[in-house]
């Protein structure tokens, strides 16, 4: 007697009688017999339990999802059901055990199931047994094991780093835990373990990796959660290209082993700069190929005043080119578009339908010779929709057509589902200008390495200054980043005084890193893959919910175990904590 998997059994395992284990996913009394499709892990199959059976009354008593133990015989079906795995053969009942009742369920197990995500996330356990979420639970594993299993080969050592951490805002927040045994003190949890594996470099470590567990408190996503996973790695004595090439390497050998696609290395690379020129983005979905014309040049000697005033405060005209699709767009969906590149902070959009004549909202505008150099540098055809932004923010403009392309690419079914891009993007500004502390900030962490160029604009001219770092991208969505690290004490001085930080909150906030620095700390660089997010792209879903297995809403909670939740009294009183009104 055999135990198989409930959904391997073939034509082949007939006559051999078998041991099964399951739940229930569905029962049909025909009066007489009873057919029971019982699940695993692996797939289901078809009991038969006939009148003349003892456990007949047994059978017509289920509720779906019991759990059974199930000894039988193989057999082939009179009518089969090429549909299935196991279509072709059904087990006849010998022997069957309740191991324990299930109450009415409040949906139905399915893949196709309608209830409502939050259903679904309050009764996690039962979601997950549908076959759609343990299948990217599976593949998870297996990318997890492949990562695992290349990085041992290349010699890396994984080592864990501390969950209880030292604060060091500088982005998003923190989440604290307070400390019973140093009243008033706190702990926070690690936003990346970027500092520990910076001081695995200084000690000598070399090749570090971790599947490791991070935490942000910032607005959720359908692509972001507050704790989520990355693969980290650290090396030392590489440039930025040794860690784009072992990444290259690692990320292909993933895609053979999961999906047995083989990736064409090297992967493409696009500065910073261009990526958002033409993509309005620095994470380009390179799957369709509309990209941002700027049009400033043409515009010069407009009589439209709009224009004129862009012109004039030195601000940038650009647009896309959405091929043959003049008479898809009604007034009404232009409006549409309208509000939606509105919420990007766009004053608007103007469009043209290129035919023997053009029209649209600013036709009136457009003198012929306007229309022929558009014409030619666009190349324009019949049946053309043009959209145009206008703004005296280059960024803004970027901005709200990188969305706007997205949006079209997705709306116009241009891109294909089943295909990846993948490149690098590089080049990155060390520094970006915060409105809201109206100062420069660091656009990656304040440990990224500027160019060597660089570093004597470090004080003087930050808005031109440039970084040793890399994202790697996949279908729009950024799956990887790292960077070249600081490893001269004099360079790190010079960032941190870049950034306004007192001597006073570098020793608070870094002081023991920076000690660090001073006992000859080697060249290094590394580089973090999202778990989660590689994980979403590789099961083809959008929402990173599905490939978590116990993940929170957008509002930070778990509805589920209902927390966070309220604690006693005596707990705050333990930690010194009193909550305000």
């Amino acid at each position: 007697m055999v135990k198989i998997k409930n959904g391997t059994f073939t034509i082949k395992n007939v006559g051999e009688e078998v041991i099964l284990f399951g739940w229930v996913q569905k029962l049909r009394d025909l009066g007489g017999v009873i057919f029971i499709d019982l699940r695993d892990r692996s797939g289901f199959c078809q009991l038969v339990v006939h009148d003349d059976s003892p456990f007949y009354s047994l059978a017509s008593s289920l509720k779906n999802e019991s759990v059974l133990k199930v000894v039988g015989i193989v057999s082939e079906r009179e009518n089969k059901n090429p549909k299935i795995p196991t279509g072709d053969i059904e087990i006849l009942v010998q022997q069957l055990e309740l191991l324990n009742s299930s109450r009415d369920i409040p949906f139905e197990i399915r893949d196709d199931t309608t209830a409502l995500e939050d259903t679904r996330l309050k009764y996690r356990y039962l979601d997950l047994r549908r076959p759609i979420l343990q299948n990217k639970l599976f593949i998870r594993h297996k990318i997890t094991m492949a990562i695992r299993n290349f990085l041992d080969r290349e010699e890396f050592i994984e080592v864990e780093t501390p969950i209880l951490c030292k604060s060091t805002p500088e982005g998003a927040r923190d989440y604290l835990v307070p400390s019973r045994c140093n009243p008033g003190k706190f702990f926070a949890l690690p936003q990346s373990p970027q500092l520990f594996k910076q001081l695995l470099m200084v000690g000598g470590v070399e090749k570090y990796f971790q599947i490791a567990k991070c935490f942000r408190d910032e607005d959720l996503r359908s692509d972001r959660q507050p704790e989520f996973t990355q693969v980290d790695l650290e090396m030392s004595f590489v440039d930025q290209y040794d860690v784009m090439t072992l990444t290259e390497r690692l990320i292909a050998h993933v895609f053979k082993e999961v999906k047995g696609i083989n990736l064409s290395l090297p992967l493409r690379k696009m500065k910073y700069d261009e990526a958002i020129q033409l993509y309005g983005s620095d994470k380009p979905d390179l799957r369709f190929s509309m990209v941002i014309h700027d049009i400033t040049e043409i515009f010069q000697k407009t009589d439209f005043l709009v224009f004129q005033d862009v012109i004039r405060q030195g601000g940038v005209i650009n647009c896309l080119v959405v091929k043959g699709q003049a008479d898809s767009y009604s007034r009404k969906k232009i409006d549409e578009l309208t509000d939606f590149v509105r919420t990007y902070h766009a004053t608007g959009l103007f469009f043209l339908k290129i035919f023997s004549e053009i029209s649209g909202s600013i036709a009136k505008v457009v003198t012929k010779d306007l229309e022929k150099k558009l014409r030619e540098q666009l190349q324009l055809e019949d049946g053309d929709l043009v959209l145009i932004v206008a703004d005296s923010s280059y960024s803004i403009v970027k901005t709200s057509l990188g969305a706007l392309r997205c949006k079209l690419g997705k709306d116009l079914g241009l891109i294909d589902s089943s295909q990846y891009e993948l490149l690098w993007v590089t080049d990155f500004p060390l520094f970006e200008y915060s409105e809201e502390e109206k100062r420069y900030v660091a656009c990656h962490h304040p440990f990224t390495a500027p160019v060597d160029a660089d570093i004597s604009k470090l004080l003087s001219d930050k808005g031109n200054c440039y970084s040793k770092a890399y994202d790697l991208v996949i279908n729009g969505y950024e799956a990887g980043g790292g960077s070249i690290r600081i490893h001269q004490e004099d360079v790190q001085e010079r960032m941190f005084e870049a950034l306004g930080l007192s001597d006073a909150d570098i020793q608070n906030k870094f002081g023991f890193f920076v000690e660090a620095l001073k006992y000859g700390t080697p060249p290094h660089g590394g580089l973090a893959l999202g778990l989660d997010r590689l994980t979403m792209l590789l099961t083809g879903t959008d929402n990173i919910r599905d490939v978590i297995a116990f993940p929170k809403t957008a509002s930070a909670s778990d509805l589920m175990s209902e927390c966070p939740n309220i604690v006693d009294s005596y707990q705050l009183d333990e930690l010194g904590i009193s909550l305000q009104e």
